[in-house]
């Protein structure tokens, strides 16, 4: 719902369809690999919102894959990945583990012919993800990563804002999130090389490719906060540069110890200006609906305002699947497809290159 100041003109508000557009086949059967936190809070809660049919699921911790099939209502628990690609009734699966070791899964799943859904981060290595792309484009299946950001009401409907000329040309973006992350919750993640980057901005990295385009070069800073164990980064200041001379930044510190938290994003342009926050990041895993407001020279003088009542987890993870499966009915290409998200890799691996070596990195210098 658009409200505004009561004086302005009815005759411009712009119409913010912003949620997931759902195929026309309901009834896909889909494969889940892992039964994890992410799977039970978010994936599963999504797809049963959604009306999406999950027929299977496997986790090499048995009994974790039988509870979250008893909590969820899913038939079926396959004791292998094998196994479930076995059933024929399966066309898409799901896969949700640790990034190491998805290429191995889509390895078996495009050799079995079934689409796939792959988790973020892609992969581990940048190798890691073209070959799994490849096997797939060999293997003639789609392939999609959960970016699911892109559907997060408050990026959907900046990027409907954008493309009805709202903005204009954009000169500066930014998104800004310090809050206070509970890193036992992925001791796994907490232990790792990478962190904050790879597990967490990726998300803002591939949501503001989706907004603003490929940067030329990028620029990152990385650190920890005093008495962190961990050796990986859980605070950077990154930005980006176009040629356009539009510049980006993206301001994140997981350390943040006192009551004032904030989760913003901010987009201006020769013609206006969208602002808003990142519900999700305020009591993280609850959060709350996103908050938008924008103006524009077409409307001197005026805010709007977006009442939006969808939430980041669970509404936005129906898009990724929701894309892939009319994808896979029109015989396109999924809008966060495996090849895609090649692009968002690169600008990944470019910032940990420019924290390693001090300088800015064009994501082109990423390759396999």
């Amino acid at each position: 719902m658009i409200m505004k100041n009561d004086s302005a003109p009815t005759d411009v508000f712009p119409h913010l369809d912003y949620k997931p557009k759902l195929p026309q086949r309901m009834d896909r059967g889909i494969g889940i690999v892992g039964a994890g936190g992410i799977v039970n809070y978010a994936h599963l809660p999504a797809y049963k919102k959604a009306g999406f049919k999950v027929l299977g699921i496997t986790d090499r911790n048995r009994e974790q894959a039988d509870r979250t099939a008893k909590e969820h209502g899913i038939a079926k628990v396959c004791a292998s990945v094998d196994e479930l690609l076995r059933q024929p009734e399966i066309e898409i699966v799901d896969i949700a583990v640790y990034p190491a070791e998805q290429v191995h899964i889509v390895e078996q799943a495009t050799a079995a012919g079934k689409h796939l859904l792959c988790q973020k981060p892609f992969a581990d290595e940048y190798s890691k993800a073209v070959r799994s792309v490849e096997l797939a484009e060999r293997a003639k299946v789609k392939i999609a990563v959960n970016q699911q950001m892109r559907w997060d009401a408050g990026i959907r409907c900046s990027r409907l804002l954008i493309d009805d000329g709202w903005l204009g040309a954009p000169t500066y973006g930014a998104i800004q999130v310090h809050c206070k992350t509970d890193w036992s919750l992925w001791p796994w993640i907490y232990q790792g090389k990478h962190l904050e980057i790879m597990f967490h901005s990726i998300h803002y990295i591939d949501s503001l490719r989706y907004l603003l385009g490929d940067p030329d070069h990028v620029f990152t800073s990385g650190s920890r906060a005093p008495g962190e164990t961990t050796k990986a980064e859980t605070k950077t200041l990154t930005t980006w540069e176009y040629k356009s001379g539009l510049q980006v930044l993206i301001d994140v510190c997981h350390t943040t110890w006192q009551d004032d938290a904030y989760a913003i994003f901010r987009f201006e342009g020769t013609e206006g200006v969208i602002k808003g926050t990142i519900g999700l990041m305020y009591n993280y895993p609850t959060g709350r609906p996103d908050t938008l407001e924008f103006m524009s020279k077409r409307n001197p003088g005026y805010w709007f305002s977006a009442r939006l009542d969808s939430m980041w987890i669970p509404d936005a993870f129906v898009g990724p699947m929701a894309s892939l499966m009319r994808a896979i009915e029109s015989d396109s290409v999924p809008e966060t497809s495996g090849r895609d998200n090649l692009r968002t890799l690169q600008v990944m691996f470019a910032e940990y290159r420019s924290m390693a070596e001090k300088r800015a990195v064009r994501p082109e210098e990423i390759t396999s």
